[in-house]
């Protein structure tokens, strides 16, 4: 993740090892794929846009036990490069759709969204979208828990959310977090209509879906309708923002909000998912059919 405002940082930041339990297609778009098993009774949800790091192992199971311990920290991630190519693990950053504790008759479960690129049949996927579209059951993965960017004052029941595609996961989860009356704005920025995946969230929240043009860079539709909103389709001040897709759109909507709408600096949480045209370290193996984002 790119720039960000302040974390809440999690109890423990482990490697936890999981196994993929189910996977399901949901849109052209979208594959869900859910973790259990391993190390899941370890993972502590903390609810709203709680994000993490995952090692996929795009070169077996092996590059996966030889993740290091804080891989997402300087010294760690410097040890994680120096695996071998082909073996090492792509590292991505996701957020929790839905975490559900164990039951009974179930162990613990943890859903991941991801956003699919390209295609995995004809190599023009990147490597993170390709795991989710061709991963079975029983495969493994590494995650290590980052906590929260969502981290508005304690009690604030008003909120604007704003996201492109890779952001309607961690909308979805906030909604799921708030309480019933809370009230507000979401406005989610999708490629295709049947990509606009329903949610729950608290009545008095208005979800605006918009669909955006093939050829249109991917934050800008979103921004574009932050800016043409008038002053009473806004949650009544004080209220607190949450803001996250293509980093040019919470830099320039954070912008907004602050110069042009009054809104205070701490009451704007925001994130930069990734960034159009680059990407997160790839395999030199797997440079030459990966695309531009995860």
């Amino acid at each position: 993740m790119a720039s960000s405002s302040r974390l809440v940082k999690p109890e423990s930041q482990d490697l936890l090892h999981l196994r993929v339990q189910r996977c399901a297609r949901l849109s052209e778009h979208w594959m869900r794929i859910t973790l259990g098993g391993g190390d899941i009774e370890r993972f502590q949800p903390m609810g709203f846009d709680q994000w993490f790091r995952i090692f996929l192992p795009v070169g077996g199971d092996e590059g996966l036990d030889r993740v290091p311990a804080k891989a997402n920290r300087l010294f760690g991630y410097l040890k994680y490069l120096r695996i071998p190519d082909g073996v090492r693990p792509v590292m991505r950053s996701y957020s929790v759709r839905a975490f559900r504790p164990a039951t009974s008759e179930r162990g613990a479960e943890l859903d991941i969204d991801f956003v699919l690129h390209g295609s995995r049949a004809d190599g023009t996927a990147g490597p993170a979208s390709s795991w989710a579209e061709g991963c079975t059951p029983g495969e493994s993965v590494v995650v290590i828990d980052e906590g929260l960017a969502f981290n508005p004052e304690r009690g604030t029941d008003r909120v604007l959310l704003l996201a492109d595609e890779t952001g309607l996961p961690a909308v979805s989860s906030i909604c799921a977090s708030l309480p019933p009356h809370a009230s507000g704005l979401a406005v989610v920025e999708v490629p295709h209509t049947e990509d606009a995946l329903a949610f729950a969230h608290p009545e008095g929240i208005e979800v605006r879906w918009i669909v955006r043009e093939h050829d249109v860079k991917p934050g800008e539709p979103a921004l574009h309708a932050l800016r043409e909103l008038g002053d009473g389709d806004l949650p009544a001040h004080p209220f607190h923002a949450y803001i996250v897709g293509e980093q040019a759109l919470p830099t320039s909507a954070r912008r907004h909000l602050i110069a042009e709408r009054g809104v205070e600096k701490d009451r704007v949480s925001f994130c930069g998912y990734w960034r159009a045209g680059a990407a997160s370290p790839t395999p030199k193996s797997r440079l030459e059919t990966s695309a531009a984002r995860p």
